[in-house]
């Protein structure tokens, strides 16, 4: 669902890192969950992480325990828990699912720092249109009509808040569409795929996909996650209709017994460069390393990407800004000269 709640990805890292911590120290398991749970912030993380406890006290197993909570934690981190618990290397499995969120967390500063500027010179752009749209309706009274600036009938204050209401309708439909991208809706597919065709923006997204794709097959393959459930998990970690939708052909291509490296071939979805190394990978039995090598490759892409974002986005709202000026200059001078023109005789 949308709006079912989920814990955040920092909170989600920490966790992780805790659990880890606290497994090496040779803390039980059981004090471990407990612990977690007396200590949550928030009903909602009290009220899961205390499912889990109370699981773990009755002996069943920590997956079945993360299994109550629903869809509060990622499929990812229950499935690697599993594997750590099944494998004996519980403790290890956690720090690798730190490692892994940690990850997430420093792409989204990277997108974060590169989104700023831009994000704040907009929101100026919008505010002078908003001013305008408010002082015209305060100082240019002429009779009972005022200066319109943008031609739409929004002047003062009632324009203001009509203003105001279009743009929150236009923030709040982003919002849900980005919720339900994070979220792996459906519907979002064509939006995904258009983006990815936008130059720069759909490079910087494809290099954060790929990033999440390489890295958690590094990490599933390394806890001895069985190859199909590895790629299937994987290929969902990239959150991006680009390859999610590929996981079933991929997954019928490793069942009939292809090489990895094909059955990502036979999708058409990848790189030359990507489908190279993972084949190498295979063939020199280092494929996990490969991965790894292959994650950080493709963050510093995206960093690079982001950053050249930064420098055309700030152009590009500085040019809006511009155009605004210039449109409301040619507006109030014409509003002017009509009205000097219609006391001529």
């Amino acid at each position: 669902m949308l709006f079912s709640p989920r814990i955040s990805i920092r909170e989600l890292a920490r966790l992780c890192r805790r659990v880890a911590t606290s497994l090496e120290s040779g803390i039980d398991v059981r004090t471990v969950w407990a612990r977690e749970a007396k200590q949550a912030a928030g009903l909602t993380a009290r009220t899961r992480l205390r499912a889990v406890s109370e699981a773990v006290n009755e002996g069943q197993s920590l997956a079945a325990g993360l299994a109550e909570t629903g869809d509060y934690f990622p499929p990812m981190f229950r499935e690697l828990a599993e594997v750590g618990e099944q494998t004996g290397h519980l403790a290890e499995s956690f720090v690798r699912l730190a490692e892994h969120y940690e990850e997430q967390l420093k792409l989204r500063r990277i997108l974060l720092a590169a989104s700023t500027l831009p994000m704040i010179e907009l929101g100026f752009a919008l505010g002078v249109v908003g001013f305008l749209i408010w002082i015209m309706g305060i100082i240019g009274q002429r009779g009972d009509n005022a200066i319109d600036p943008l031609g739409l009938g929004l002047v003062g204050g009632a324009g203001l808040a009509a203003y105001l209401t279009f743009l929150a309708i236009i923030a709040i439909a982003l919002f849900l569409v980005y919720q339900a991208i994070r979220r792996g809706m459906v519907w979002t597919a064509p939006i995904q795929l258009l983006l990815l065709r936008i130059p720069i923006l759909g490079q910087a997204f494809q290099s954060v996909a790929m990033s999440r794709l390489t890295w958690a097959l590094h990490l599933t393959l390394e806890a001895g996650m069985g190859l199909r459930h590895a790629l299937g998990i994987s290929l969902r970690s990239t959150r991006n209709a680009h390859y999610t939708r590929h996981v079933r052909s991929v997954d019928r291509a490793i069942e009939a017994g292809e090489p990895v490296h094909e059955a990502f071939l036979e999708t058409g979805a990848f790189t030359p460069h990507f489908i190279d190394a993972v084949r190498v990978g295979e063939e020199s039995g280092r494929l996990v390393e490969s991965m790894a090598i292959l994650s950080r490759q493709y963050r510093e892409q995206a960093e690079a990407a982001f950053r050249a974002l930064t420098v055309l986005g700030g152009f590009a709202v500085w040019i809006l800004v511009a155009a605004i000026i210039i449109f409301f200059i040619f507006r109030l001078a014409f509003f002017y000269i009509n009205t000097l023109n219609s006391y001529l005789p």
